[in-house]
């Protein structure tokens, strides 16, 4: 998704589904879970680094979900980790 389409995009719950509908699924449910159950709580900036976030390739994501690598954006870095911490029963 591009930059400015962000703002369109931030409260489209279907077209958000639909980008957290990857090829891996590990990613569908990080993701979909994310955002069906912490999404609505986000800050409107969180909310469009999530966005941000949706437009990195699948192998990108799970490398940066699993912990095995780390995205340099400072707030990239801080979603990533509230999708995982999200994901700890």
């Amino acid at each position: 998704m591009e930059p400015d389409n962000i703002n369109s995009i931030v409260e489209d719950m279907a077209r958000l589904k639909w980008a957290c509908r990857r090829g891996m699924l590990e990613l569908d449910v990080l993701l979909g879970n994310f955002l069906e159950n912490a999404y609505s709580r986000l800050t409107l900036d969180e909310k469009k680094t999530f966005v941000a976030l949706l437009s990195h390739s699948d192998p990108e994501l799970f490398s940066w979900l699993m912990g095995t690598s780390v995205p340099e954006d400072a707030a990239l870095l801080k979603i990533v980790n509230q999708i995982r911490q999200h994901a700890r029963p």
